[in-house]
């Protein structure tokens, strides 16, 4: 076990401190509480997938050096479970727990969850909610919320989180082995992944700014 003194210094937002100090365990705890609690919407789940990977690469890093096997099992058996139990939370109370919340990020993406699975269809709508950070964790609950069939959830969240698990942690395997010295770059890299992810959030955030000026 880590010592408290360690544990006190982790921090949660940022992934090569979840890395460090946990390993391919921290990404199997942060995927599981970012798909499956309501909790979990602010932790770095798309960088911490990227930076995994890189860190599974040969050659020094500024950080732990990762068993590829470990980190991709740990990822995809977090985020399945995560999901499916967000989904039987959903299922038990998912409507009144985000009615209690006062998180203006967490109810804004309850509403563009909601939005994704009445625009694009319940299958659809579960793979795509995987890519966009914040709908990931609320989509679970909602979907269990709103009745969506419980096969059709299992098999397209399945789908959806080893595309999104392994996509990523795979892409940051590949730049890890084909650049040299990619430890040098590891933080802007890291952002450059924050921001593009960050990405399809911000601009729901202009259309609905647009949508409310033009009314």
């Amino acid at each position: 076990m880590l010592p408290s003194s360690a544990l006190l210094a982790v921090n949660p937002l940022d992934a090569g401190s979840l890395l460090a100090s946990f390993g391919a365990l921290g990404v199997a705890v942060v995927m599981f509480a970012e798909t499956g609690l309501l909790v979990g919407f602010f932790l770095p789940g798309d960088s911490l997938l990227f930076t995994a990977g890189l860190l599974c690469t040969t050659g020094g890093h500024g950080g732990p050096h990762l068993n590829l096997g470990q980190v991709l099992a740990a990822a995809v058996v977090g985020a399945l479970a995560g999901a499916q139990t967000g989904y039987l939370i959903g299922k038990r109370g998912g409507r009144t727990l985000l009615a209690r919340s006062r998180n203006e990020h967490l109810l804004r993406g309850a509403e563009r969850a909601e939005e994704i699975l009445t625009r694009y269809g319940h299958a659809k709508a579960v793979v795509l909610a995987r890519f966009v950070p914040v709908v990931r964790t609320v989509l679970n609950p909602l979907a269990g919320a709103l009745g969506v069939d419980a096969r059709t959830f299992t098999l397209w969240q399945v789908v959806g989180g080893l595309l999104w698990t392994a996509g990523l942690v795979l892409a940051g395997y590949a730049l890890g082995s084909s650049v040299p010295n990619v430890d040098h770059y590891l933080l802007p890299i890291v952002a450059l992944v924050v921001a593009v992810s960050l990405l399809p959030l911000a601009l729901e955030l202009l259309r609905s700014r647009r949508r409310a000026g033009a009314r």
